[in-house]
């Protein structure tokens, strides 16, 4: 397991309206890993067109459990749009996890998936296809173009809050209205 990666692991990225890259447009990303060589996050926010069941289903992990199968699957980003990333919390970490914070995790592996199914996965968890993904100095350069606002992450979005609210709500966590946002940016 890796250590948590520093300055903005555990932010959430919110898209400014004048963001107007498709991928990201009214999206939020939560940052995963974040160091010299670049970032890794998963866009939160966008629900794919899969549920957990297909996923299940494609993988040949068996679930009896009917609100997990119709459970959404998360858009997480245009990067390896095939493989799954598990946004989860607890005390335990699965093969392949890596620590985002205290408790709070992204996982690739299968396991976790094969101990969701069974019921003794993590107590709550999102599941996300594919990520977003920034170069060496790419997410700081878009953050001095107004690109982005950045947030604390916290569970209660991540976990709770329905898809569409999460733009507007991790945005009102710092006071900021995305409805009374401009669709432009500019510098004094």
């Amino acid at each position: 397991m890796s250590s948590i990666s520093l300055p903005l692991a555990n932010q959430l990225l919110i898209a400014l309206p004048s963001l107007e890259d498709p991928n990201f447009s009214r999206s939020v990303a939560l940052i995963c890993q974040h160091d010299a060589d670049g970032a890794m996050g998963v866009v939160v926010n966008r629900a794919s067109e899969y549920t957990l069941g297909d996923v299940l289903q494609q993988m040949g992990i068996d679930t009896d459990d009917d609100m997990l199968r119709g459970q959404t699957v998360l858009a997480g980003g245009p990067v390896h749009p095939e493989r799954g990333f598990v946004i989860h919390d607890g005390a335990r970490a699965w093969d392949s996890s890596l620590a985002i914070a205290e408790g709070l995790f992204v996982t690739t592996s299968r396991d976790v998936l094969e101990a969701i199914a069974r019921g003794e996965g993590p107590e709550r968890a999102a599941v996300a296809l594919g990520c977003a993904g920034w170069g060496a100095g790419q997410l700081e350069y878009e953050l001095t173009e107004n690109s982005w606002l950045t947030v604390p992450a916290d569970a209660d979005l991540l976990f709770a809050t329905p898809l569409e609210a999460r733009w507007q709500t991790a945005a009102g966590r710092i006071g900021v209205d995305m409805t009374r946002m401009a669709d432009y940016a500019g510098h004094a």
